[in-house]
């Protein structure tokens, strides 16, 4: 049955409280287990990209791009690495930035050439950059970057990273509350395809929700 925001929120605050504490910040996930779904067909394959009401985190995000545009992606708090660069990036150095950064953004006159090279890299781990025209503005792409959460099923069970010790319990609940729905909304069952919801810190216990 779908749930409300406030069932949640009760689930968040008592894996709050059950942690023990630690020397850094806990995250807060949600914990989706699928039931009655075949992984191997791929319509059934989640691949979602969620914006969040409550951005958890700044995500790394990383531009490849050159005059104006890199300065304007500089500026709204990406790295930039320019087309020269680009030239001399190898699988290696590939992988490495795939693993540094959430988020890849590029010049649409870069793409031919990212694709070419580096998208054997890049495509299986989700991490293809996103095209900049000319035209747009990388700053209004980045704001709605930073308040995105992939989600892909790998498994049956979902882990999803909604919040931090930090925030409000009700902040957490409401970006775990739009996670669930986005991933409802992407079964074919709907509801019938969730066999249970977890929240959980990034030590801690989990607690069930549903």
């Amino acid at each position: 049955m779908p749930l409300e925001v406030e069932e949640i929120e009760e689930a968040v605050r008592k894996a709050l409280e059950v942690r023990k504490k630690r020397n850094f910040v806990e995250s807060v996930d949600i914990v989706i287990n699928l039931k009655d779904i075949d992984l191997r067909q791929p319509k059934n394959r989640l691949n979602l990209r969620v914006l969040l009401p409550n951005p958890p985190k700044e995500p790394k995000i990383a531009a490849f791009a050159s005059g104006e545009l890199a300065l304007k992606a500089k500026s709204a708090g990406a790295d930039v690495i320019d087309a020269e660069e680009l030239k001399h990036i190898d699988k290696k150095k590939a992988r490495e930035i795939a693993s540094k950064y959430d988020f890849l953004i590029a010049s649409a006159e870069l793409m031919p050439l990212i694709g070419r090279t580096l998208g054997v890299i890049f495509g299986p781990r989700d991490k293809m950059p996103e095209p900049v025209p000319p035209s747009a503005d990388p700053a209004k792409i980045l704001e709605r970057l930073k308040r995105t959460v992939k989600v892909r099923s790998k498994s049956t069970t979902l882990w999803v990273k909604v919040g931090n010790e930090r925030m409000p319990p009700r902040e957490i609940a409401e970006n775990a509350y739009t996670v669930i729905r986005a991933v409802e909304r992407s079964l074919e069952r709907g509801w019938q395809n969730i066999a249970s919801i977890y929240v959980k810190t990034t030590m801690g216990p989990a607690v069930r929700v549903a």
